[in-house]
């Protein structure tokens, strides 16, 4: 059985991070959709709330799972038993981040491959920190995140936006 991590902070999740979802469910065995807890970054959503809406997104997958981590990946790889970490690129720049981050791990844990995924070119300008911005400006964000979470994005948004 292949197990595989997407790992990310998925503040918020996005059309983008559903689609690798989607794709990754149907090329492993059993894909874990795995929230980082990075103290270094500030987070709009606490990690409850992204995992809560990653859990909603991905019921419908019977080989998904949502779980959190903090750490080292490739210690939570050995930790869930996974041998591939599915990278989602949107972009060239995101490929020079991310290839430079599957060497690293590579270097501490040679028996975790890396795989990149691009994501699907409609969604290859959304990122959660565009979702932020275009929201946080009164903008419309429905065809860039998952419909089942849109309403919950958009009043954390307008409630930190208000306070």
């Amino acid at each position: 059985m292949v197990r595989a991590i997407y790992p990310g902070s998925f503040d918020p999740v996005t059309n983008g991070h559903l689609d690798i979802i989607e794709r990754a469910s149907r090329a492993f065995d059993h894909l874990i959709v795995a929230v980082l807890e990075n103290p270094r970054k500030v987070s709009l959503f606490k990690m409850e709330e992204r995992v809560a809406m990653l859990k909603i997104i991905t019921k419908k997958f019977s080989n998904v799972n949502v779980d959190s981590y903090n750490g080292l990946l490739v210690d939570y790889a050995d930790k869930v038993n996974a041998s591939i970490i599915v990278k989602g690129l949107r972009a060239v720049s995101d490929f020079e981040i991310e290839f430079q981050m599957a060497l690293a791990n590579r270097k501490l844990n040679s028996k975790v491959e890396t795989l990149f995924m691009m994501t699907n070119n409609i969604y290859s300008f959304v990122s959660s920190s565009i979702v932020k911005e275009v929201a946080g400006y009164g903008g419309n964000i429905r065809d860039m995140v998952p419909k089942e979470v849109h309403q919950i994005i958009v009043d954390k948004i307008n409630s930190v936006k208000n306070a």
